[in-house]
């Protein structure tokens, strides 16, 4: 995306600092006008109906190791992978067929903050090689990450037996100093009941991210997003920055959203069994009146090598969070165990004196 300054005729990039456009040579500012404040949402059998493509010509270069495919204005280069930072990237016609993202969250962090939180992150990792305190994120790209979103509502009729606690005492015999003596104790049962019931639930902007480049693993340490948050798409917001285009299609994402759904309704009306246990439940759901949204949410992305290996590194750009793979230093734990074996030791030692 590319914006000209109208002071200068430079460049113009999406500034987070001042939530508006900002030439990094003589200053001036332009705010991006919202297109409304309404966030659209669409019933899922109208996904044929939806507007296409990001609203502006930008190219894409999708990478050979993790599948992403990125894309960014005229000026920008990438030769190396934002998320696995692999060099085998290549040019890749964008996809004009895809659903465009009628809302996004504005990057809200800048770089000066993503490096003040990484440093917080890594020094407050435990059993770390001491050399990780060096590494560095300056190479750390900003980056709009494709989500889909789904609202719907859930009926959900449950079965299951419902089991009561209850104590009873019995009597035993068993063996003491050679001689056979007769005992009792109190014993734990449970007394079983069928039960069933029903549930209503609704589910808002439930997020299933549609990127390939991050793992599902970082993706649910990154944090959570305020979607309440979102404004209208403008392409303006683009400007400077990375965007990729998603490469789980919105078929893909409802399979991974109902899936969340039935498994969040299985637990939810786990919840409701009454009594203190509960087995053979068995729930059957309702999923009605879905819609989407295709978004972008901002995160900031690295990849730092120690000893030869990349780690990925994540920032969310709207709360700053950090989450990230770090190597552990195993000579730091084998010396942590063997202090705590040590304390065992005497204490067992000064224990023994004492009796």
């Amino acid at each position: 995306m590319k914006e000209t300054c109208d002071n200068c005729g430079a460049d113009m990039a999406w500034d987070p600092k001042v939530d508006a456009l900002a030439c990094p040579y003589c200053a001036h500012q332009r705010a991006v006008e919202r297109g409304g404040d309404v966030i659209l949402e669409h019933p899922l059998e109208a996904a044929a109906e939806v507007a296409v493509g990001l609203g502006v010509e930008m190219r894409a270069k999708r990478c050979g190791t993790c599948g992403a495919k990125v894309v960014f204005g005229e000026s920008a280069t990438a030769d190396r992978c934002v998320y696995c930072g692999s060099p085998e990237v290549l040019d890749q016609e964008m996809n004009r067929n895809a659903i465009r993202p009628e809302s996004l969250v504005p990057l809200d962090v800048d770089a000066d903050t993503v490096r003040k939180n990484f440093r917080k992150w890594r020094d407050g990792l435990w059993f770390r090689p001491n050399a990780l305190k060096k590494v560095s994120t300056k190479d750390a790209k900003g980056i709009y990450v494709p989500f889909w979103t789904f609202d719907c509502d859930v009926d959900s009729n449950w079965t299951a037996e419902s089991g009561t606690y209850y104590y009873v005492t019995e009597t035993y015999t068993t063996v003491e100093n050679g001689k056979t003596v007769t005992k009792t104790r109190r014993v734990r049962k449970t007394r079983w009941r069928w039960a069933s019931g029903y549930r209503q639930d609704r589910y808002d902007d439930l997020l299933i991210c549609a990127s390939t480049g991050i793992s599902a693993k970082l993706v649910r340490r990154l944090g959570d997003f305020d979607t309440r948050q979102l404004v209208p798409y403008q392409p303006e917001y683009l400007a400077g920055w990375l965007a990729e285009e998603y490469q789980i299609d919105l078929d893909q994402g409802w399979t991974e959203g109902e899936e969340t759904v039935r498994q969040t309704q299985y637990g939810r009306c786990g919840g409701d069994v009454p009594g203190d246990t509960h087995r053979n439940l068995s729930v059957q759901n309702h999923i009605f009146d879905v819609r989407f949204k295709h978004i972008l949410l901002p995160v900031w992305s690295a990849t730092y090598v120690f000893r030869g290996k990349g780690y990925p590194v994540l920032v969310n750009g709207q709360t700053g969070r950090v989450t990230g793979d770090a190597p552990y230093s195993w000579a730091k734990i084998t010396l942590f165990i063997l202090a705590i074996l040590a304390v065992l030791g005497a204490a067992f030692l000064s224990f023994s004196a004492l009796q």
